[in-house]
Formats: C-alpha cells, sequence, structure tokens
C-alpha cells in the first residue's frame, strides 16, 4: 500500500540517554499512514527506548517528536505474562481494554483470527495466541498508528510469516501506520516497506533492498548475513489458524 507523505509521527534529531551515555543519538525518522516502518539492530541499540519515546512513555533530552493531533495509537509490548493464579479470561481482558466497545470484541478477535479462544483463560494461551489477542487489544483503539514491539517473539516460524501477514492485512484495511520493532531479519526484509538500522543513531534507512546494500548495515551485521538476506524472497502458500491447522492462503479460517 502506498504511504501517504504527511507523518503521523516524525521524530528530529530526537536523543535519549542514560547513566552519562546516549542510547539514542540524533535519531530522525517518521511513520506515514499506510507505512510500515521496521526498527531492527543489535540486541541494545536503542529499539525499544525509540518505541517508548514514539509512545511518550518517554521524553527526548534532545530534539521533537511531533505527532498528527489527535493520534490514536495501539500498542503491543515486547513481553507480556498473564499471571497464571489470575482467573482472566479473553473475553475479559480485551472487554477491559474496549473502552465502551465491547460489542467490537468478537468482530475484531475474529478478523485477527483468534476467535476461538474468547472464552478460554489468557493465561492458557500459547504464544502465537496471546499475540493475537494483544493485538486484537490494540486495534480496539482504532488506531492511526500500531507500535508492535517484537510482535512475533516466542512463535515459531511458521506462525511468524503468517503474523507478519496479518500485520500487513490489518494495515491495508485500516490504512494505518505501523512502527514495529524486530530482530527477525529474513521476514522482516519481506514484510515492511521501510527499516530503521539503529546503532544507538541511525545506521542507514530507506527500502529492504537499499539497506542491504548498504555498507552500514553489512558491517553491523556481517557480509554473511547481508548476503543471505540479498537472495532470501520469502513465499508462503499457506497460513495457520489459533489451532495450527494449514488454511490455504487467501482462505478465511472456520
Amino acid at each position: 500500500m502506498q504511504a501517504k507523505t504527511t507523518p503521523l509521527v516524525a521524530l528530529r534529531n530526537v536523543s535519549v540517554g542514560f547513566d552519562g551515555r546516549w542510547v539514542l543519538d540524533d535519531v530522525t525518522m517518521a511513520v506515514a499512514a499506510g507505512e510500515i516502518v521496521t526498527l531492527v539492530g543489535l540486541n541494545g541499540s536503542g529499539k525499544t527506548t525509540l518505541a517508548r519515546t514514539v509512545l511518550g512513555l518517554m521524553r527526548p533530552d534532545r530534539g521533537t517528536v511531533a505527532t498528527r493531533p489527535g493520534l490514536r495509537v495501539g500498542y503491543t509490548p515486547q513481553r507480556f505474562a498473564p499471571d497464571p493464579a489470575l482467573p482472566l479470561t479473553v473475553a475479559r481482558f480485551l472487554a477491559l481494554g474496549a473502552g465502551g466497545r465491547s460489542s467490537e470484541v468478537d468482530r475484531i478477535l475474529d478478523e485477527v483470527g483468534a476467535g476461538r479462544v474468547l472464552n478460554g483463560q489468557l493465561a492458557a494461551l500459547s504464544g502465537g495466541e496471546l499475540h493475537r489477542v494483544l493485538l486484537a487489544r490494540a486495534l480496539l483503539r482504532r488506531p492511526d498508528l500500531l507500535v508492535l514491539d517484537e510482535p512475533v517473539s516466542g512463535v515459531d516460524v511458521a506462525g511468524q510469516s503468517e503474523l507478519y501477514g496479518l500485520i500487513a492485512r490489518i494495515r491495508d484495511r485500516y490504512g494505518c501506520g505501523v512502527l514495529m520493532v524486530s530482530h527477525d531479519l529474513h521476514l522482516v526484509m519481506a514484510a515492511t516497506d521501510t527499516v530503521v538500522c539503529l546503532n544507538h543513531h541511525v545506521c542507514c534507512t530507506g527500502q529492504p533492498s537499499a539497506v542491504l546494500r548498504d555498507p552500514d548495515f553489512v558491517s553491523l551485521f556481517g557480509r554473511p548475513t547481508a548476503e543471505a538476506l540479498a537472495v532470501y524472497t520469502h513465499r508462503h502458500d499457506h497460513r495457520h489458524d489459533p489451532a495450527g491447522d494449514v488454511v490455504p492462503a487467501g482462505e478465511r479460517p472456520t
């Protein structure tokens, strides 16, 4: 989907420091409506700090963060561990975050492919099911911008592929912007419009094919990784429903 030109959020020369060092140093980037932007980088490179800064959970020490007036943001965290001792169903969990729109819970849960778990216990969900439920909760905010911090962590490769496909379909359906943090370079390069490679500063940014050729990317991740990604093409002719059953691409799970 072609991204619009007016940014939903724009960072200009943003720096964030902890304990005398810059975690983010002079970062400039933006996310437009209809665009999937993915942050990549080594552990500790500042990806989650940048996401938190976009969310307004952290204030930059330098620079500015500008958001479109009235911007609605949906967020899924990097880690979410439901308490197994707390009896909380998926339906109740989503209703708590529905903002008075509990009637939409069933529809949105079906839309993310997790309708079967509506009455299940939150703590009993698989990794893939939990990610879908968290995504449904974010969508209940009717967001203009989705911020997804490692949205496929703890999910097997087939499940990761399906979740990335789901994120793309949501972008296409709602026209929202997506800012995603991920470490899975193979799938990221096939599932994003713009890559921002961080190492506390922006090493390089652009379309995946351009970033893969950038000397800074090669220096950060190594030539073997860059060359492997450059020849990698992702094709997936099926998807998996929440129970793990195979569903042909384009067919809705029953």
